[in-house]
């Protein structure tokens, strides 16, 4: 018996072991928590310390909670270069690190400047309140121009927002809402425009899904956006299987950038190969083409120089990056970008979610008992081994997936520093902090369930006719 199960960890990746040793430590504190016999903790503490061992034997390293084996750093563009460990683009996040993507690096590879205190002190004298906890905290940590929109602003010039969603699925995960929650606060407290941008083309193109699944999942999307909150006669929501047929100054703006753009410079920054089915090559002028306010004439009565403010995860900066290259050159200004972290899976900090993955984050459509269950199962502790250890070196918050998802979602910042500084001491343990965050995701999720709702296939229609706002241009 032990020799088989020799024979089965040696056949394992330093990362599956990592992640054997991660699971046996939490079943040894859910036995010692729920008082479970003796002999069955004895047994499964001498599982925690074989499969500990076999970890040091295949990595060289002692285990330790939250830090993956060391040899698994993913390389970026075929470089060894320690600044491109993560890898990171539209479709693809990954990192070797438990904390997460090092976003001070991202910013350099990126090109982009980091939100300081100057320009969040300069967001608060400009709205006359207190900036949104995603500023405050870090979430939105990375802009592009984002002082140019102020001088706007305060010259009582108009700007407008964009952001999008690509409908890979029926089911939205609270991850989803970071952006929507964010767009919504900035579309109230500057009083703009927004046009969302549901890119149910990409997910075709991408997925093995018909067409008119893809459209059918922008409109079930569209459902969960709208009961974010936002304002009907402020926002434009729409479909580019359907909008493209219909808007003349859109495809226009399509095509600019399409003839500014190479071949060899798409593969270059969005890895596409020659294999790559046409569609896909084409796709990025079609994320860039409503950044320009003229793709939407209806809205704008056909001015061109408005200039367009987009917050959105970093992933989707190299979009962005090639339509601030190309707008210079067809006369349009370039779009400002808020660039927010990445939501964590539950099972950790290293990758982005996925919609296919239905134990990787918290979906829209759960029951507080599947949260309730996903959370204490799944939720990544940065929690010791036994609760005595635990004590006395205290938890990690920085790869504690529970504390992360503390800091998208609870509001009180006072609050929150108490947690971390309980957490961090060892006077709160794990099964205590995920219970906090049940607490704050359960009501969370049943309140977006009941807006939903109130969200009929009337109401996504008129979010997605082509219309007039209440602004004037």
């Amino acid at each position: 018996m032990a020799d088989s199960l020799n024979c089965d960890l040696k056949s394992l990746t330093p990362l599956q072991l990592f992640e054997r040793v991660t699971e046996q430590g939490e079943k040894v504190r859910a036995l010692k928590a729920g008082k479970a016999p003796k002999d069955e903790i004895d047994a499964a503490v001498r599982m925690l310390l074989s499969l500990k061992l076999s970890y040091k034997t295949a990595t060289g390293q002692d285990y330790q909670a939250g830090l993956p084996p060391k040899d698994l750093v993913l390389i970026n563009n075929g470089t060894t270069k320690e600044e491109d460990e993560d890898l990171v683009d539209p479709w693809n996040v990954q990192t070797s690190n438990a904390k997460g993507v090092d976003y001070d690096k991202l910013i350099v590879r990126f090109g982009s400047s980091k939100i300081d205190t100057d320009l969040i002190n300069r967001i608060e004298r400009a709205i006359g309140q207190k900036p949104h906890h995603f500023l405050r905290r870090g979430i939105f940590f990375s802009h592009r121009d984002m002082d140019q929109v102020l001088d706007a602003y305060e010259n009582k010039k108009p700007f407008y927002l964009y952001t999008g969603r690509g409908p890979s699925s029926q089911a939205m995960h609270v991850g989803h809402l970071i952006p929507f929650m964010f767009t919504k606060w900035l579309q109230e407290v500057f009083d703009v425009p927004l046009v969302i941008q549901l890119t149910d083309d990409e997910k075709y193109l991408w997925k093995d899904m018909t067409v008119e699944k893809a459209y059918e999942y922008a409109k079930e999307n569209a459902k969960d956006i709208i009961a974010c909150g936002f304002d009907i006669n402020k926002t434009f929501i729409f479909s580019d299987l359907d909008y493209l047929g219909t808007s003349a100054g859109f495809y226009k703006n399509i095509v600019k950038v399409q003839k500014h753009v190479t071949f060899n410079q798409v593969k270059g920054i969005f890895g596409f190969t020659d294999s790559d089915c046409i569609g896909k090559i084409s796709f990025p002028a079609i994320q860039a083409a409503p950044s320009f306010s003229s793709s939407f004439p209806q809205i704008f009565n056909g001015k061109e120089n408005i200039q367009c403010l987009i917050p959105c995860a970093i992933d989707q900066d190299p979009y962005f990056r090639m339509t601030r290259d190309v707008a210079p050159r067809i006369g349009q200004p370039k779009p400002a970008l808020l660039h927010s972290v990445f939501f964590p899976a539950l099972q950790g900090a290293q990758t982005k979610m996925s919609a296919s993955d239905p134990n990787s984050s918290i979906f829209l459509t759960d029951t507080p008992k599947q949260i309730k269950t996903k959370i204490n199962k799944h939720a990544f502790s940065g929690g010791r081994d036994t609760i005595e250890e635990h004590r006395k070196y205290g938890g990690n918050c920085e790869v504690d997936v529970s504390f992360m998802y503390l800091t998208f979602f609870l509001e009180d910042d006072d609050r929150l520093e108490q947690l971390k500084q309980a957490y961090t001491s060892g006077e709160l343990l794990t099964g205590e902090l995920k219970k906090v965050l049940i607490e704050t995701m359960q009501p969370l999720v049943a309140a977006h369930q009941e807006r939903r709702k109130q969200v009929t296939d009337e109401i996504v229609k008129q979010f997605m006719t082509p219309r007039k706002l209440a602004f004037e241009f």
